[in-house]
C-alpha cells in the first residue's frame, strides 16, 4: 500500500523535465522526435498523463540517457501506469480525490489541521459513517459504506507496516461536536487515545479560547516525501473538488502556518488530558 502510481507518475514527470533541460532540447523538438504534439509532451512533464514505456524509451534515446539510469526510468514508467489499490473504489472515488489518495499512499509524513472533525486517518468506522452520511446528503447507503471502506483501507498508512509520520492539530470543536451521538463520539475519542500512543502519531488540540490563528480559512494537509525528487504538496479540499499547491512559496507559507498552530495549540500531553476530560463528560 506504500507504492503509488500517482507518485511515480509525478517522479517520472520531474525526471523527464530535468533530462530534457539537461539535453538542451525544447518541448517542440521532443514532440517532433516523438511524432506528437507539444501539448502531449507538456502533459507528460506535468504528470497529467502517464507516457507509455515506448514513448519514454524514445525520449530517453533522444536525450542520450543510457545504462542504469535508463533502466530505472523505464521501470518507473511501468510503475506509473499500474493501477493503485484504490482503483477498486473508482465507483465512489471522484477523480480529483483519487489523486489525493495516490499522493497519500507514498507520503513519508503528513501534517494536517482540522477545525471541525477528527482527521480521516484517525476515525473509527462508525464515526466515519456518521460524518460521511451527514456531508454527502444525496448519497445512498451503499455509496456511504463504500466510501467508509475506502477510508478504513487508507488508515493502513497509520496502523500498518512502514507507517507515515502523522502530526495533526485538531480544533476543540471536533472533540465537542457529537457526530453520530455521544456514544459514537466517546468511542472515537477512546480510539484517539490509543492511536496517540504510537510513536509516529502526534495530536494537539487547538482550544476554542486560543483566539484567532492563521488557519482560520480552513483545514489543510501537507504531504511530504522522503525521495528528494518527489515534491511536497499542500492539499485543500472543498465539496466539489481538491486544490493541490506545489510552488515553494505556497509550501513555505503552509509550513509556517503549521508551525504556528503547533506552537499555540495545547501540547500533546495536555491534549490527551482534554480528550480524557471530554470522555468523562460523555
Amino acid at each position: 500500500m506504500t507504492v503509488s502510481p500517482t507518485v511515480r507518475r509525478r517522479r517520472l514527470a520531474a525526471e523527464l523535465r530535468r533530462l530534457r533541460a539537461q539535453a538542451e532540447v525544447t518541448q517542440q523538438q521532443a514532440a517532433a522526435h516523438l511524432g506528437c504534439t507539444q501539448a502531449k509532451i507538456g502533459r507528460f512533464e506535468t504528470a497529467k498523463r502517464s507516457p507509455s514505456v515506448g514513448d519514454v524509451s524514445a525520449l530517453l534515446d533522444f536525450y542520450g540517457v543510457e545504462g542504469c539510469e535508463r533502466d530505472q526510468l523505464i521501470n518507473l514508467a511501468r510503475d506509473a501506469r499500474k493501477r493503485g489499490w484504490w482503483h477498486s473504489y473508482s465507483d465512489v472515488l471522484p477523480e480529483w480525490y483519487e489523486t489525493y489518495v495516490g499522493l497519500e499512499a507514498e507520503a513519508s509524513s503528513i501534517h494536517t489541521y482540522e477545525s471541525e472533525a477528527i482527521p480521516g486517518l484517525l476515525q473509527t468506522r462508525e464515526y466515519a459513517y456518521a460524518i460521511t452520511k451527514a456531508t454527502l446528503i444525496k448519497a445512498s447507503d451503499s455509496e456511504i459504506s463504500r466510501r467508509v471502506d475506502l477510508r478504513i483501507q487508507r488508515q493502513q498508512r497509520v496502523t500498518g507496516e512502514n507507517p507515515l509520520e502523522l502530526w495533526a492539530v485538531v480544533g476543540e470543536a471536533a472533540l465537542r461536536r457529537r457526530v453520530g451521538g455521544p456514544g459514537v463520539l466517546r468511542r472515537q475519542l477512546e480510539h484517539l487515545l490509543k492511536l496517540v500512543q504510537l510513536p509516529h502519531v502526534t495530536l494537539q488540540v487547538m482550544p476554542l479560547d486560543a483566539g484567532a490563528h492563521p488557519a482560520q480559512a480552513g483545514p489543510f494537509v501537507i504531504l511530504r516525501y522522503s525521495n528528494r525528487i518527489d515534491p511536497d504538496v499542500v492539499y485543500l479540499e472543498t465539496h466539489v473538488g481538491g486544490l493541490y499547491l506545489e510552488r515553494e512559496v505556497e509550501l513555505a507559507n503552509y509550513m509556517t502556518m503549521m508551525d504556528h498552530l503547533r506552537a499555540h495549540a495545547v501540547d500533546p500531553d495536555g491534549s490527551v488530558e482534554l480528550m480524557q476530560q471530554r470522555i468523562g463528560e460523555l
